[in-house]
């Protein structure tokens, strides 16, 4: 690894080190705790974050689609849409961090079917009904992530889809099919990343599995940069909309 890079890469750690501020709004401990890494955001978590390409894969959206990213960051994860972003109807990427919003209105610029938009994933509504929705390793970051889930659906059109990707732990006793992780999994990966504000449990798959019962679930095991050996669980969510 370069110098630069190994130097930006201790930035960002540092920054998770210190954790996210306890006080505030919610839209403020995420600019205290994103402001000063967000140079480096992107290069550093794309190595954390996996999964990301496959779940936009997944929406399996068509040309003209209306799609929406909820906790859109600095809207890195639409550029896994690949060429079919130019085909896309429109694409609204919903963030309240001010700084990730600025990198993402640099980012997409140029992109006539994009918008941007700082606002509350719990209660940003867009003017009608829209094909996909999608949240990123964002889930656990929103407090009231219930309220953002029911967000979602209700802006879905029927028939639509709603993908999640993102960290999480197993319940102690899963329903039969899911994995079950270990007790000192269970126990560390929510402890470790509770420290910046990102809450791992098993009640968000939970609630995703029980409001969209058609549905297809992935667990798996990701690395996790500068502690080798160790593998941290994510899944990914597809669900649809009845109708």
């Amino acid at each position: 690894m370069a110098v630069g890079s190994l130097a930006s890469d201790l930035r960002v750690l540092l920054a998770m080190l210190r954790g996210q501020p306890r006080t505030g709004s919610h839209a403020e401990r995420l600019q205290a705790f994103y402001a000063p890494q967000a140079e480096r955001y992107d290069a550093f978590r794309a190595r954390l974050l996996h999964g990301r390409a496959e779940l936009i894969a997944q929406l399996g959206v068509p040309a003209g689609a209306h799609v929406v990213e909820l906790g859109a960051g600095t809207g890195q994860n639409l550029l896994f849409f690949d060429e079919r972003l130019a085909a896309l109807g429109r694409a609204d990427l919903v963030d309240l961090c001010p700084a990730l919003i600025a990198a993402a209105r640099r980012r997409t610029a140029a992109m006539a079917n994009v918008r941007v938009h700082e606002a509350d994933a719990c209660h940003w509504q867009p003017e009608q009904s829209v094909d996909a929705v999608y949240l990123a390793y964002a889930l656990t970051m929103i407090p009231d992530w219930a309220a953002a889930i029911e967000n979602a659906i209700r802006m879905l059109r029927p028939g639509g889809v709603l993908g999640v990707v993102d960290f999480y732990v197993s319940a102690s006793a899963p329903e039969a099919g899911q994995v079950r992780h270990s007790a000192l999994t269970r126990a560390f990966w929510p402890r470790w990343f509770r420290h910046d504000g990102v809450h791992l449990d098993p009640q968000r798959l939970q609630r995703l599995r029980e409001r969209l019962p058609q549905h297809q679930l992935v667990e798996q095991m990701a690395p996790v940069p500068y502690l080798p050996g160790l593998r941290v669980p994510y899944y990914r969510f597809v669900g649809r909309k009845p109708g």
